[in-house]
């Protein structure tokens, strides 16, 4: 007899809320099958290396080879992944994951030369080769992509050289990982029930919630006074990575490492810039924003650790999953019936592993390989979170869906550029229904508030980050140091700019830059507040237009990775590389404030 409360085993699951991983091998013995003939594959390859440029027919045989293999170790390495998140307990898939793992790096290590030899071969010859050979008509935009990138491509000499740094450039993010993670400790603090709690990571997010104002202020102290102790040490560290980013993007002749950064995706800096200025030209908003928390958390002062804590009380909303099924149904109604058949059909085919289990993996997600289905991964409980991370997930699994029923494989992966569009478009789709069914004044203010605070962290937040980003890495390529003083003095005053003159900007939070692992991935951020923008302006045609969106919108959805992202947005109906999209979704956070703000008001 299972102990009331703790989690089932997975057997316990029912059924109907597992995911059929049945569909990519029917069992194991499959899974190994492919396994051995993977293994056999990537010693094929061997033999076209140093003969890509030799024949056309050779080019083409080696793609496709190369296509094949990297389909099968997808398929291989996937099923095996989403075998062990089942249950991480299971020593069968561990080994699984484990072979997997070490078969794909090897995989990866047998296809390093295709690259180089191909950006080897001189263009006319490569051109020739494509007029000799139909079949590289399939490989058009991949082999001009290469081509896009070969002035930035250094003699192989220099590239091995490049190589063999590549470990040791990553010690200041290796460094940080292991100082933030492993070494750092932050003081106790008493929670709301006077018991002495540690303040950790994964915590901190859950006392900056607390209703007790005064747990809110101890875990911020708590967490800012250990930052500050090494400060010194993360400073240099974190220069050290800027420093790694500006090294790289002068030896292979960029202009600056943002447009290194940039390059990849085919981002002129001007989207970058763009970003940064329409959401300053949009500040009032965020400040009118800090404003009214203030006032809906009766404060005379509000500060920096204010900015998380709800402000709508709790409102009980028990949605069990059947419901939240049906909700997200209605909620995407508005992209049409094909779309509505298809994700019902997934649901009721094994695309869903719905409830969490003891050793499963925790989160959610959508993967799948190619030739398959895709799948989503929850851990569902009975609340509109879930709801919306279901909206959410589906969004990412449709996108692979349309992706992978369009494209033939070495296009079916969309970037990361694109990759949030489709998941958020769900779930402002799913907002929209929510804010026009909904008539309870309490369940309003509560997804208002929800709304209003991705926007908050996605849009304001992130750009603030890209904004700190694109400071620091100009500071070192003008020869600045930096400085834990420069560093503090130029994240201060974006948080003044950013939260407006009623917000305290408490002292602590000058050194905020010094926690956020995403700096040492340089400009990342950003794309999340692209993607956001993108999304909720597509949300709002495809309610405005109807028919006509959505049908732009499912044709974005087929293409995959065929084209630019900033191409496949604006056939989609929106074009990144002006400002509009960010200010229609900033216009809409300033219609939401005003909907709130009517709500508390009464009026």
């Amino acid at each position: 007899m299972r102990k009331s409360g703790s989690l089932p085993s997975r057997q316990e699951i029912p059924g109907q809320y597992k995911w059929q991983l049945e569909d990519i091998y029917p069992g194991d013995e499959a899974w190994e099958r492919d396994f051995a003939d993977l293994q056999k594959m990537t010693g094929e390859i061997e033999a076209y290396r140093g003969k890509l440029g030799d024949s056309a027919q050779n080019l083409l045989d080696a793609l496709k080879l190369e296509d094949q293999i990297q389909e099968i170790n997808e398929k291989v390495y996937t099923y095996a992944r989403m075998r062990r998140d089942e249950d991480n307990a299971n020593p069968v898939y561990q080994a699984l994951t484990d072979r997997a793992d070490s078969l794909s790096t090897r995989v990866e290590t047998a296809l390093s030369f295709t690259v180089p030899e191909i950006l080897a071969i001189p263009g006319e010859t490569l051109e020739r080769f494509r007029q000799e050979e139909p079949g590289l008509a399939l490989y058009s935009f991949a082999l001009e992509e290469l081509l896009r990138q070969k002035p930035h491509v250094l003699t192989a000499a220099e590239e091995q050289i490049i190589a063999q740094s590549g470990e040791v450039m990553q010690s200041p993010a290796n460094v940080f990982r292991m100082l933030n993670n492993a070494d750092m400790t932050f003081p106790p603090i008493l929670d709301d029930q006077g018991n002495e709690v540690e303040v950790t990571h994964g915590r901190y997010t859950q006392l900056m919630e607390s209703k007790n104002r005064r747990v809110r202020k101890d875990a911020f102290n708590s967490l800012y006074s250990s930052y500050r102790k090494l400060k010194n040490t993360i400073a240099t560290t974190y220069s050290s990575s800027v420093k790694k980013d500006v090294f790289y993007s002068g030896v292979r002749k960029y202009r600056s490492a943002l447009q290194s950064s940039l390059f990849g995706d085919n981002i002129p800096v001007e989207v970058y810039d763009n970003l940064i200025q329409t959401v300053r030209c949009n500040l009032g908003a965020m400040h009118r924003y800090v404003s009214l928390r203030k006032k809906m958390l009766q404060l005379d002062e509000i500060h920096m650790y204010d900015l998380y804590v709800p402000m709508v009380g709790e409102v009980k909303w028990d949605i069990p999953y059947d419901e939240a099924v049906r909700m997200v149904q209605e909620g995407l109604a508005p992209l049409g019936k094909e779309y509505a058949e298809t994700m019902s059909a997934g649901i009721g085919s094994g695309w869903v592993d719905v409830y969490e289990n003891r050793g499963k993996t925790s989160g959610a997600y959508s993967w799948g390989p190619y030739g398959v289905h895709p799948y989503i991964l929850m851990n569902y409980q009975d609340n509109l979170n879930n709801v919306f991370t279901l909206a959410h997930e589906m969004g990412h699994a449709m996108h692979s869906y349309y992706s992978d029923r369009t494209q033939p494989y070495v296009y079916s992966h969309y970037t990361i550029f694109t990759a949030e569009v489709a998941s958020t478009v769900n779930e402002s789709l799913l907002m929209n229904y929510f804010l026009d069914k909904v008539t309870d004044r309490d369940k309003k203010m509560f997804l208002l508030n929800h709304y209003l605070e991705q926007f908050r962290g996605t849009i304001y937040r992130q750009t603030m980050f890209a904004e700190f980003e694109k400071i620091t890495h100009q500071k070192v390529e003008e020869g600045d140091a930096l400085t834990p003083e420069l560093l503090g003095k130029i994240y201060r005053q974006l948080n003044v700019d950013y939260y407006g003159p009623e917000m305290v900007v408490d002292e602590d939070i000058d050194l905020e830059w010094a926690r956020i692992p995403h700096f040492y991935t340089a400009f990342y951020v950003y794309k999340y507040a692209t993607g956001f923008s993108a999304a909720t302006a597509l949300a709002s045609r495809i309610m405005k237009e109807g028919e006509a969106a959505v049908s732009r919108y499912l044709s974005f959805l087929t293409r995959g990775g065929s084209d630019y992202p900033l191409h496949l947005l604006k056939g989609a109906g929106v074009d990144m590389a002006t400002p509009q999209p960010v200010q229609e979704a900033l216009s809409l956070f300033g219609q939401l404030l005003d909907q709130m703000e009517t709500l508390v008001s009464g009026t």
